[in-house]
């Protein structure tokens, strides 16, 4: 039998766009509210968000976006980021590196493997870019995130701060080697 979840790379639209502006805000709401000031999630929201900032990252050669779909509805996506910078040595290229930007799944769908599915086939898509390491940035104080990116491989190799509104907060970056 098969799934009925499908993984593909979003295509690159306005409506797509809509899509991801509308699912990326209510994910990241649902995720990061109780733990931050209304006023800068609503700041943080409207910088990130828009449709026109999610069409501009759409149609970045170097972004690709992977949706996942249960029975015609997306319930969860990826954004992933080719030749990445983050937690670099300035004197290293990012030519061989792979970021996950965003693994976001709404909140019904926590816990039931799509997250796994979703960080599956990011890595496949590191192989097919022939990159020898993936990279992500997660906060700090998500224990629950932390625990679940370990258990795909990735270690700590630093940090830097990401900030949401006014409140500047700290992200552990984490590695995985391919």
């Amino acid at each position: 039998m098969t799934s009925p979840l499908r993984i593909t790379v979003a295509k690159r639209t306005p409506a797509t766009a809509a899509q991801l502006a509308e699912m990326g805000q209510r994910m990241f709401h649902d995720t990061y509210a109780a733990q931050n000031r209304p006023e800068d999630m609503a700041a943080y929201e409207a910088a990130t968000f828009g449709p026109k900032l999610q069409l501009a990252e759409l149609q970045d050669p170097n972004t690709v976006f992977l949706l996942a779909q249960m029975v015609q509805e997306v319930v969860g996506y990826a954004k992933l980021k080719i030749r990445s910078t983050l937690g670099l040595d300035p004197d290293k290229t990012p030519e061989d590196r792979l970021e996950i930007e965003r693994l976001y799944v709404a909140e019904d769908w926590i816990g039931t493997g799509l997250g796994a599915a979703l960080m599956r086939r990011a890595v496949e898509e590191a192989r097919q870019q022939k990159c020898r390491a993936v990279v992500l940035g997660v906060w700090e104080k998500n224990e629950r995130a932390r625990v679940f990116y370990q258990r795909f491989g990735f270690r700590p190799i630093g940090e830097h701060t990401f900030t949401i509104g006014t409140d500047v907060q700290t992200d552990l970056i984490l590695r995985k080697g391919l």
